[in-house]
């Protein structure tokens, strides 16, 4: 009897144990501090049961999926911008962290308009993850130009998390971030496919580089970045934000 009772108690503290390690609000550990730190149980977890039977690994590989979720939990924005995202893949992302870690948010993807022609239009498609979604509004024109008017028309002190995903060249990554940067007193960004490889392997450097360069001009930025090959994806935040 008293070997059993021993068990009992052994097992509920292992549970409670358990749920206090895996206790949804507890994904960012010891916030303040030079490193980000999250518990990749409960990040893993919820990839595992809630991002990859909707949204898969690509273009979203796990390494990238984790780092997103970080940001979010993070950061915890008020509103979420993002454009270039084909069917709305990365608002569906952002959707289900928001809802499964309860961060009241509201996510405006943009897309291209219907008579523009890119090798990345989604026609049809557009949207297709996130339509009926209260949560996200779908909205046409230049992603960084849009989101901006949006964002002007809501309180300053509001927090905003920016997902750049779209031509990828270094003019285009290059002119979203000083924009970003000119009219958001404290700007969170992520940026996709900013994996660097040498010239020689002919991968598209040109976000890496529109990285490199702004952060030489503008030394307030902090960079968090998914390196261990393509994509890539890269945080930038103001130092003393957070």
């Amino acid at each position: 009897m008293l070997f059993q009772k021993d068990m009992k108690n052994l097992i509920s503290k292992y549970l409670n144990s358990y749920r206090q390690t895996h206790e949804v609000s507890n994904l960012i550990l010891n916030k303040g501090c030079k490193t980000l730190e999250i518990n990749n149980w409960v990040a893993s977890d919820f990839i595992v049961k809630k991002l990859l039977p909707v949204v898969g690994t690509h273009p979203y590989p796990l390494t990238e999926l984790h780092l997103m979720t970080a940001v979010v939990n993070l950061v915890k924005p008020d509103l979420i911008f993002e454009w270039g995202t084909h069917t709305g893949k990365s608002a569906r992302i952002f959707f289900e962290i928001i809802r499964y870690f309860k961060i009241p948010a509201k996510i405006y993807s943009v897309d291209l308009p219907d008579n523009i022609e890119h090798l990345e239009h989604p026609k049809s498609k557009r949207g297709l993850l996130v339509k009926k979604i209260k949560e996200v509004a779908l909205i046409q024109g230049d992603g960084v130009s849009e989101s901006l008017k949006i964002y002007k028309k809501h309180k300053k002190h509001l927090k905003a998390l920016f997902f750049l995903d779209g031509d990828h060249s270094y003019k285009s990554v290059r002119r979203e971030l000083s924009q970003i940067h000119k009219h958001v007193q404290t700007p969170f960004i992520l940026i996709h496919d900013t994996f660097y490889q040498s010239k020689s392997s002919k991968y598209n450097i040109g976000p890496f580089l529109a990285i490199k360069d702004f952060t030489s001009k503008y030394k307030k930025y902090k960079q968090i970045s998914s390196f261990l090959g393509l994509p890539g994806i890269t945080f930038l935040y103001p130092k003393k934000a957070l």
